[in-house]
Order: structure tokens, then C-alpha cells, then sequence
């Protein structure tokens, strides 16, 4: 019998589609929640123990009560031992930080935890290189090495791993300072390495940033075709900042600003003034492509919900990235990750491009 960790962080990402761009603290867990927020690490976490479910006869489960795991599993027809105890919905990072080390010294095998950036260094703080750990993405940053590309591929590793089929390797956990990140400054600091179960396809990479030569000829590409009376919902990225710079607005680099006839309507929106703003308009999404990842969707612009994509339309969505950074992804696809399976599998398929000034290419979305 093998033994797994469960660890689920119920905050994280509750920031992402209100345009809080973090979940850190809880100045803005309570601002989130007056936004509306609505947690989402539960189900993603449970999508990942689904796989799990399959060889449940072969594992032994290790929780924390309540929506920090125990929840989780046993809605997926696991009996786990849950060991520790919290204060229901007011759970903290060092619960988190004290439910790894009590699954470390239960001498778990592997610790798959949903979260984010935040968590992944609680994690961290917790266990260093003491045991494996993986993590399952739910938060609003995910910069760090140590998650799988979607919930239900982090199963898809956890299985192969405590099969064996899988070896550890040192991933690096990475987190940003969230003040300065909503002030439209990255400041990426590596933190430390876990270990985290080796598959090249389903573990992301470390988050890496644009070329800057490629991007006035992409941005002139993108403005010089933009139609009049639509609405351009244009993500966060510095790819997509050079298409504001062209156009002489102002804008978010870590946000989501609307542009409507070259000029700006909205900055940095949240799911429902986009929802809104949609509704009675025909509108364009411009995404860029995250580097070293290949994210579209999924990572640091949870405002373009699935609602908001599906009202728009896959044929509305613009890719927009730098030949050197699809390179970088040596073959991967790009990938989407929303949160809602069945729109994600509408977005795989080929996707049209920019590079450069009437530059394109089509592009696998996995």
C-alpha cells in the first residue's frame, strides 16, 4: 500500500475572476468575498482525486478535516485518516504549513495539494525535500514547477508516480510579491526546490518572460485590424501591453483592459463587468502565451471565465506571441485550463498565431 498526503488550500484562488490577481491575506480574502468570489480549490482538487479514485483499493489517503481535504475524498468514495484539526472557514497558511509537516511525519509517499503560488511555498516551509510533493493548480499565480498542467493530469502523475512508473526530481518554487504584482510589477523570487514527481508533458515549467524586439510588430498586426464597434477584452502579459502602447492608452500589464473603437472603455475588469460589457456587443479576445508554459487560459486571467469565452467564441480569440517563445515550448502545445472541462477540450485544436507585423503561424492548443 502506498500512502498520499491530500492537502487542499479552500482559499486559493478565490482572487482570480473578481481582478484581485492574488489570494494572499486576508485583507483580500474579505475583499474578495464582497466582490462575490467564490472558492474553486475544492473542485478542482476533487477533479484530481477522481484519477486517484481508480486505484484507491492499492492507496491509504492522509487528510486534514473539512474543506482542507477530508471533504474532498470522501466525496470521491475515499475513507481517509484524517488527522489535525481546524477552524472551519477561516483556515490560514499555517494550517497549511502544519497539515504537510503532520502528513511528512505520517510518512506519506506523496503530498498532491491544490493551491497556488502561496501554497506551494507553504509547502515548502514545511517539508522541504523531505518527501515528493505535487501540486494540483488553483490558484490565481502559478508560477512555481511544481504543478501539473490541469487538475485532472495531476492525478493522471500521482498514479503513475505511487505506481512507480514516475521519479522525483527538484522542481523550483517560485512566488511574487502580490502588492507589487497589482501594481503591474513582476518580482519573481525563487524561494527553494521540492521534489516533484518527472513527467515532461503533464508538470509545467518555471513561468519565463517575452522578447521584446518581436512585440511593436505584433502589437501594429493586432491594431491594424482591429474592426470598429467591437469590443477587444485584451489579457494581461507584456505581449499584449505593447497592442495598449500602440494605440496610446493607458493600461494593466497584470489585468484585463477593454478597448472599443481604439479607444479605452474599461480597466482592469473583473468577470462580471466582462460578462456585463459582452452581453449586447460583439467582442474579440486577445490572449498572449505565458513562456516556458505555454498557457492561454487559466493562469493570472481567471476574469476571462468561461462565461465570458463562451459568449464571445472560440473564433474570437486572437493568440498573439513571439516566434522565440513558441520555440521555447520545444513542440508542447499550448495549453487551457478554465475550469470547466468541456469548454477547455472546444478551445484544443489549431490555432491561428501573430508573431510579427502579417506574421503568423498555426499552433496545437493541447
Amino acid at each position: 500500500m502506498k500512502k498520499l498526503g491530500f492537502l487542499v488550500n479552500p482559499v486559493a484562488g478565490m482572487g482570480g475572476r473578481v481582478g484581485l490577481k492574488g489570494s494572499d491575506g486576508a485583507e483580500i480574502l474579505r475583499k474578495a468575498r464582497e466582490l462575490g468570489a467564490v472558492p474553486q480549490s475544492s473542485r478542482r482538487a476533487v477533479q484530481a482525486l477522481q484519477v486517484l479514485s481508480g486505484i484507491k483499493d492499492r492507496i491509504e489517503v492522509t487528510t486534514y478535516p473539512g474543506e482542507m481535504g477530508e471533504d474532498g475524498a470522501r466525496e470521491c468514495g475515499l475513507l481517509p485518516d484524517v488527522i489535525g484539526a481546524i477552524t472551519k472557514g477561516a483556515t490560514t497558511a499555517e494550517d497549511t504549513v502544519r497539515a504537510a509537516r503532520q502528513m511528512a511525519d505520517h510518512g506519506v509517499d506523496l503530498i498532491l495539494f491544490a493551491g497556488g503560488d502561496g501554497t506551494a511555498r507553504d509547502i515548502y516551509k514545511a517539508i522541504g525535500q523531505r518527501i515528493p510533493a505535487l501540486g494540483i493548480p488553483a490558484g490565481v499565480k502559478i508560477h512555481s514547477g511544481v504543478y501539473a498542467v490541469t487538475p485532472r493530469h495531476a492525478g493522471d502523475v500521482a498514479v503513475r508516480f505511487l505506481e512507480g512508473k514516475l521519479k522525483a526530481q527538484d522542481a523550483e518554487v517560485m512566488d511574487i510579491d502580490e502588492d507589487a504584482f497589482r501594481r503591474g510589477t513582476v518580482t519573481a523570487k525563487l524561494l527553494g526546490y521540492l521534489r516533484t514527481p518527472e513527467d515532461r508533458r503533464f508538470v509545467q515549467r518555471v513561468k519565463s518572460g517575452s522578447v521584446r524586439p518581436a512585440l511593436p510588430g505584433i502589437a501594429a498586426d493586432v491594431v491594424g485590424d482591429m474592426k470598429p464597434g467591437w469590443l477587444y477584452l485584451v489579457g494581461p502579459g507584456t505581449t499584449t501591453r505593447a497592442i495598449l502602447d500602440e494605440l496610446g492608452l493607458k493600461n494593466t500589464l497584470l489585468g484585463v483592459d477593454v478597448v472599443l473603437d481604439r479607444c479605452l472603455v474599461a480597466s482592469d475588469v473583473n468577470e462580471s463587468d466582462l460578462a456585463r460589457l459582452v452581453a449586447d456587443r460583439p467582442a474579440i479576445v486577445v490572449l498572449s502565451v505565458i513562456g516556458g508554459q505555454g498557457y492561454l487560459l487559466g493562469r493570472g486571467n481567471q476574469q476571462l471565465s468561461p462565461a465570458v469565452i463562451r459568449k464571445v467564441g472560440k473564433e474570437q480569440i486572437v493568440v498573439v506571441a513571439s516566434k522565440e517563445k513558441l520555440v521555447s515550448l520545444a513542440g508542447r502545445p499550448l495549453l487551457v485550463d478554465t475550469g470547466d472541462e468541456e469548454l477547455d477540450r472546444m478551445l484544443s485544436g489549431y490555432v491561428k498565431v501573430t508573431t510579427g507585423f502579417r506574421e503568423y503561424c498555426m499552433y496545437r492548443v493541447g
